[in-house]
């Protein structure tokens, strides 16, 4: 999909924001239950890495995916982006080092504070 380069630069942004804020340990990324995704919260928002296949295989497409938690727009960078998948495969290994010994969870899991916001 091409972008003009003011969407580029605010995107190229984004993603060195999210590598600092990994780095300094400020956004913290959990591995997803039975899967090789990775997925944090920030600002209002869920952040997912995928693909389901971890192989370690740098041929493979890997993305970010982004939804604010209240709307269903999205933002989705792949690593097979000309100007962005260089940015996005140095988030991908960081998460993945910084979060290797995670346990693993599972981001749509039913809470009981999910559950109680929604029955009281």
């Amino acid at each position: 999909m091409a972008r003009d380069q003011a969407t580029n630069d605010r995107l190229t942004k984004l993603l060195a924001q999210l590598i600092s804020l990994t780095e300094k340990g400020e956004l913290h990324w959990e591995r997803e239950v039975g899967s090789a995704h990775r997925y944090a919260r920030w600002k209002n928002n869920l952040l997912i890495l995928g693909p389901a296949d971890s192989s370690g295989e740098t041929k493979v497409p890997r993305y970010l995916f982004i939804t604010p938690f209240d709307s269903p727009s999205c933002v989705e960078i792949n690593s097979d982006d000309e100007k962005l998948g260089s940015s996005l495969i140095k988030l991908i290994a960081l998460v993945e080092q910084t979060s290797k010994n995670e346990p693993p969870t599972d981001p749509f899991g039913l809470s009981d504070e999910v559950l109680s916001r929604l029955t009281n």
